[in-house]
């Protein structure tokens, strides 16, 4: 039997993850799922691939905002409105990847802090409903909306896939590593690479595309350094091309908005 052990939210693309017991199902991701991104001058999205100080910002949710504070220096902090339309924000074009995306930027004084406190400049801004990025079509249904996450709305893996890479790595990784949004219990190692439709409780996923894996992978997110590990080890076993595979990329297929949540039990259809 398998069961949803873990739920993560990541707000900001490329930054520390939250994890909640519960959390809303929409079509774009989870709710305030990579909803806030950092960009440069340009409008080109940023990441740990050219900050890995990324990592050490971690966020959180308060009382109507989001809260991002460093977790070695936990005096260092800054909190975010989760209602933006109280400082009347800028409409910018932004890019991920090879998406042009429309994003609303926020205060000056937001975006000094990030800058000050990553050493680069760069400013942070907000996906709204009305901005409509489409995953990828080769993979994902024609329509299928994403947030600001590089792909695909949702990624999953099992524990036991993440078990078996460390019984053949000398320093094992957390789960953190990898970034899903949902993580699951029983089966055996990397039983999600042959799933298509699947219900977490009483909602509807579709599997869509195996996770290519990058140089993210190797950042420790407790000292932002770099090894070439566990990719190094995983280019062994789960390379595939030349793509080294890691969990699966899904979207949720439901129609209303409805919760999952930590202890639902995943039903493969």
């Amino acid at each position: 039997m398998y069961k949803i052990s873990e739920i993560w939210i990541y707000p900001v693309k490329s930054l520390g993850g939250v994890r909640v017991t519960e959390a809303v199902a929409e079509r774009r991701g989870l709710q305030f799922d990579r909803r806030w991104m950092l960009v440069d001058e340009s409008g080109q999205f940023i990441t740990q691939r050219e900050l890995p100080g990324m990592a050490l910002l971690q966020p959180s949710f308060g009382s109507g905002c989001l809260t991002i504070s460093h977790k070695q220096f936990t005096n260092h902090r800054i909190d975010i409105p989760l209602d933006i339309t109280g400082f009347s924000p800028e409409k910018i074009r932004t890019k991920v990847w090879s998406n042009s995306v429309s994003a609303l930027t926020m205060p000056g004084e937001i975006d000094q802090w990030f800058s000050e406190i990553l050493g680069s400049g760069v400013r942070l801004v907000y996906m709204p409903d009305t901005s409509r990025r489409r995953a990828d079509g080769r993979y994902a249904p024609a329509g299928q909306l994403v947030s600001f996450a590089d792909g695909f709305p949702y990624l999953i893996i099992g524990t036991e896939a993440l078990e078996a890479l460390n019984r053949k790595l000398t320093d094992p990784v957390p789960m953190n590593r990898f970034r899903p949004n949902l993580v699951f219990t029983g089966g055996n190692p990397h039983d999600e690479d042959e799933w298509t439709n699947i219900r977490i409780g009483a909602q509807p996923f579709r599997c869509v595309k195996p996770c290519a894996r990058c140089v993210m992978v190797t950042t420790d997110h407790l000292t932002a350094q770099k090894s070439a590990e566990p990719l190094k080890t995983l280019a062994q076993y789960r390379k595939r091309g030349n793509k080294v595979l890691f969990g699966q990329n899904m979207i949720w297929t439901g129609i209303e908005p409805a919760s999952v949540r930590e202890g639902d039990i995943l039903v493969v259809d």
